[in-house]
């Protein structure tokens, strides 16, 4: 009992905690809205992130600190099984079941090749009508001006409220899913979503929010080249071994995006690239590239479905983002254009592709790991960049056809050395 109650006492601290970093927080957000040059230097968007990691901070330090608590005392193993309510939610968010690899899920390499193809060709498709949607709506909320019913022009500029609108809406829709199928709703501890969820958001907002200083066809380029990034972290999270040829694809593939995307648009029509651009696009690279490794570890670990991946993800994402709005003055105009019928219909296309696209997301890092899901990504680029060049007349130089040729060759390597491997493997046995 009296470990009951002293647990009680922590748990309620931490909630009151996070009304006192709430209000910190709020206080950060005035002394930079009274300071009016730091709001209109071309590098306040350093000051953004940190009030925005401030704002998560918020929700996570006290999360930590009720972790470390259950730890250090090892309450888990004291109490044993407990059916009560408190015990039980501590358990969901903190409490490790262990590994549970269900036997029926089979890895990709167990599948029939024709099924395997088959799966993949459905996610490739899916991603990219999803993304493609996705990116050309993002690129015209971000550079876009609204004007509202009084005459008033409001420019969007507050990045972290799409990303709540847009993961809020696949929360509730994985949610009610799987309410509706009776599935469990997490296969794994609460609190290892949180890792992903962080720099799922920042990788988000980061992008976005390069939107005010790259092109387009500059941020298009930065994602094709995560393949390698994503590999490194596959390496340094959960320990991959790749082949040599899988390196040397990686390589060819973000070389060819390279040529594809500087021989694809033109000049004139680019905005300048900065440096504050450049850094936002390198933070989005690194923040992506953690967040689909981490996510396909955990799909090995505890045999996660993508749904229950989508709602412990999103989970924290709404969390922290709302954590972070809540005490921001800039929601308010945000909700008001939500009045521009124009803009709503622009968000509620964003949110429902941005919903699709992350459910097949899942579906593809869990079947086919972080790397394939990196290379359907990367190609997602190359097929926007092209369907630009075809709707506005862009010329497409030599180099970028180019570019494109190295791109599909370098895949059908990929396919090509795959099989080999495959074959080889029963041999050595």
């Amino acid at each position: 009992m009296k470990g009951k109650i002293i647990v009680g006492l922590v748990s309620i601290s931490c909630l009151l905690l996070i009304l006192v970093f709430g209000r910190i927080y709020k206080s950060l957000l005035v002394a930079y809205e009274k300071s009016g040059k730091l709001v209109e230097d071309d590098y306040s968007w350093v000051v953004v992130l940190f009030l925005n990691l401030a704002g998560y901070a918020t929700i996570l330090l006290p999360g930590v600190m009720l972790y470390k608590y259950l730890e250090k005392t090892n309450y888990f193993h004291k109490i044993g099984t407990n059916t009560s309510c408190l015990y039980r939610s501590l358990f969901a968010c903190f409490g490790d079941p262990g590994e549970k690899i269900p036997d029926t899920v089979k890895s990709p390499r167990d599948e029939p090749p024709s099924r395997e193809g088959l799966e993949l060709a459905f996610c490739f498709t899916g991603l990219m009508g999803a993304y493609l949607v996705w990116g050309l709506l993002q690129e015209k909320i971000m550079t876009q001006d609204y004007i509202m019913p009084n005459g008033v022009v409001i420019r969007f500029n507050d990045s972290q409220f799409l990303v709540f609108v847009n993961r809020l809406s696949a929360f509730l829709v994985a949610l009610s899913r799987l309410i509706c199928s009776g599935q469990p709703l997490v296969s794994a501890p609460l609190y290892k979503y949180s890792y992903c969820s962080l720099t799922n958001i920042i990788s988000a907002w980061c992008q976005y929010e390069a939107l005010k200083y790259v092109s387009f066809p500059t941020q298009v380029l930065s994602k094709s080249c995560k393949v390698i990034p994503v590999m490194l972290m596959g390496k340094l999270i959960s320990r991959k071994k790749y082949e040599l040829y899988e390196y040397v694809i990686a390589v060819l593939i973000s070389f060819g995006m390279v040529l594809f995307i500087y021989g694809s648009h033109d000049d004139k029509v680019s905005t300048v690239t900065t440096m504050s651009g450049l850094t936002l696009l390198m933070l989005y690279v690194a923040s992506d590239s953690f967040t689909s490794s981490w996510q396909s570890a955990l799909f090995g670990q505890y045999g996660c479905s993508p749904l229950q991946m989508l709602v412990g993800v999103n989970l924290f994402s709404c969390a922290l983002t709302f954590s972070a709005l809540l005490q921001n003055t800039n929601t308010a105009q945000s909700l008001r254009l939500l009045q521009h019928p124009m803009f709503l219909s622009d968000c509620l296309m964003l949110s429902i592709s941005s919903t699709l696209g992350q459910l097949v997301i899942y579906r593809t890092i869990s079947k086919f790991g972080a790397v394939v899901f990196s290379v359907i990504m990367t190609l997602r680029q190359a097929v926007a960049i092209l369907l630009s060049c075809l709707v506005y007349g862009h010329v497409v130089s030599p180099s970028g056809i180019n570019g494109i040729i190295l791109v599909f060759a370098a895949i059908f390597l990929g396919v090509y050395c795959r099989q080999r491997t495959r074959k080889r493997k029963p041999a050595n046995v």
